[in-house]
């Protein structure tokens, strides 16, 4: 029979037999296992009089090998570099670490290493044991490859201000380049890391724009302050589920698909849905009340919320992380206004103890003021916070609702009277609110509904939600809702229903402006905005 792809081209269709087949694969077997291993070799060759043959070069591409080529690689036990001290003086370690610079002088060559936030500075230099071949080939290496290093950890007589690891510098003895960078970087890390600052001093031209940050989106995360940012927003979601777990409440996840809008406005995305359409969530506000129906008194969840809003500003986003919680109340929805103050109160006290070197690395490169707090939390009437907008000047009705402008001119002043970032306003204008919103029983023209700010911007909006089918139903009419797209959300509480109030926190949103950066895209990894939808 004739055995494609492995015909002599000399002889046309000429035919092997079975033993001929089988020795020509387990010949090209052979050959193609011995170009594999040419291939991967770990050494690279070198001239004859290199003394650090071996010890250097380009390891191959890393597929979990397990060949005895790779064998006296698994065993080899990594440090890491943030915990690179004089403690370990004279103690030979091996780090995997990206070349942040190299800077060649002579016959020595200087690298800064770094891993995630950590820095330390390494130094080549040609001896007895290190050619100069070794030097120039790690002075060589593009900006930001991965590298296997190995080196003693040695005291310097001065502190290296450049690196966070600044008593002591890696003697390096071994240099493998696990993963290489392209040579031309879109930015430098360096750049990009720059104190706000030292970019503003005059005629200092460095600065990294916003969009180019985005676009390269990875290479910007792995500067300190957006590495420490992150790690904050993470301690954001931790202390809000902590203490909330703490306090009996159950984790619960809702959908994020649903058949009408749920905030009764049009700042929805429409997305197909088989042969019709559903909407993107605005919130999982009508299944956390759901849930209060079905009795599970206190629930709070964390998932993405989308706002199809065509609003370019500092603090808006089309797609966010909301922080939501709902909880059953006895008589009165400040039962639950209080919990939910006494929440931030927590995190607030929560970061500031526990994340300060994150906090640091943030205050480093765009300078921050310390987020004060009261404890308990103030809480004004909206009422109040109108009266204190017309002291200063500012034109407001009873029953309109705070722009943007008055929000932050409030802030400063509610700042300058009472000495907090933080505050609640509470009982809000019935017309401003959602449908599901109780009115107030004191004044029909408002509401039992609170929002609470951060450095004069608001962070979250809550209410006590209508609990009684009828007057739901009456709200939803008058809101204009179609009624048999919520009929579902309408019928739970046509059973009984616990009064219960809660609200809606947005995460990037807290964390920029506990951070007090300037801008919501600082504090969302991926953001996606109405110009915006990549990376």
């Amino acid at each position: 029979m004739t055995v494609e792809g492995n015909q002599d081209p000399d002889q046309g269709s000429a035919t092997l037999s079975k033993k001929a087949q089988k020795k020509q694969a387990k010949d090209a077997l052979k050959a193609a296992k011995k170009d594999e291993r040419a291939a991967s070799q770990v050494q690279v060759e070198k001239d004859e009089n290199d003394v650090s043959s071996g010890k250097y070069g380009n390891l191959p591409l890393i597929r979990s090998q397990t060949g005895e080529e790779f064998a006296h690689l698994l065993g080899r036990e990594f440090h890491h570099v943030k915990d690179l001290s004089s403690k370990l003086a004279d103690t030979n370690v091996w780090v995997r670490v990206r070349l942040q610079t190299s800077r060649a002088k002579g016959k020595q060559c200087f690298l800064v290493l770094r891993e995630q936030s950590s820095t330390i500075q390494g130094i080549l230099a040609v001896s007895e044991t290190i050619s100069k071949q070794f030097v120039k080939f790690a002075s060589n290496i593009a900006k930001e490859s991965i590298i296997d290093v190995f080196g003693a950890v040695v005291t310097v007589p001065k502190k290296i201000d450049s690196c966070t690891q600044s008593d002591v510098e890696l003697s390096i003895k071994e240099f493998w380049v696990v993963s290489s960078s392209k040579p031309q970087l879109p930015l430098l890390i360096e750049d990009a890391a720059r104190p706000v600052s030292e970019v503003e001093q005059e005629g200092l031209n460095i600065k990294v724009n916003q969009d180019t940050r985005l676009d390269n989106r990875v290479l910007d995360l792995r500067t300190p302050a957006n590495q420490a940012i992150f790690r904050l927003e993470a301690g954001v979601c931790k202390l809000f589920r902590d203490v909330l777990s703490k306090n009996g409440f159950v984790e619960i996840h809702t959908p994020k698909m649903i058949s009408a809008a749920s905030e009764g406005g049009a700042n929805v995305f429409t997305v197909s849905y088989f042969k019709g359409n559903a909407y993107l969530a605005q919130s999982p506000q009508l299944y956390k009340q759901m849930a209060i129906a079905a009795d599970f008194d206190k629930v709070y969840t964390v998932g993405a919320v989308f706002r199809a809003e065509d609003s370019n500003t500092h603090r808006h986003l089309t797609e966010f992380v909301g922080l939501d919680l709902e909880m059953s109340f006895k008589y009165h929805y400040h039962e639950v206004m209080r919990v939910i103050g006494d929440l931030f109160t927590e995190m607030f006290k929560g970061l500031r103890d526990r994340y300060r070197e994150e906090m640091e690395a943030v205050k480093q490169q765009y300078g921050m003021e310390p987020f004060k707090f009261l404890e308990p939390p103030l809480i004004l009437n909206f009422s109040d916070g109108v009266k204190i907008l017309r002291e200063a000047g500012v034109q407001i009705g009873d029953e309109d609702d705070l722009s943007t402008p008055d929000e932050k001119l409030l802030g400063r002043l509610i700042k300058a009277k009472y000495d907090t970032d933080f505050y609640i306003l509470d009982k809000y204008p019935l017309a401003v609110r959602p449908f599901y919103t109780m009115p107030s029983p004191d004044d029909p023209k408002y509401s039992n509904s609170y929002d609470m700010f951060m450095r004069g911007e608001e962070i979250l909006s809550g209410a006590q939600r209508i609990h009684d089918a009828e007057l739901l139903t009456e709200r939803a009419k008058f809101h204009g809702i179609d009624l048999d797209k919520i009929k579902a959300y309408i019928d739970a509480f046509k059973y009984g229903c616990p009064p219960h109030a809660g609200g809606g926190i947005g995460l990037e949103r807290v964390v920029m402006l506990y951070l007090g950066l300037d801008n919501i895209r600082k504090t969302s990894m991926f953001p996606r905005d109405p110009k915006r939808l990549t990376p």
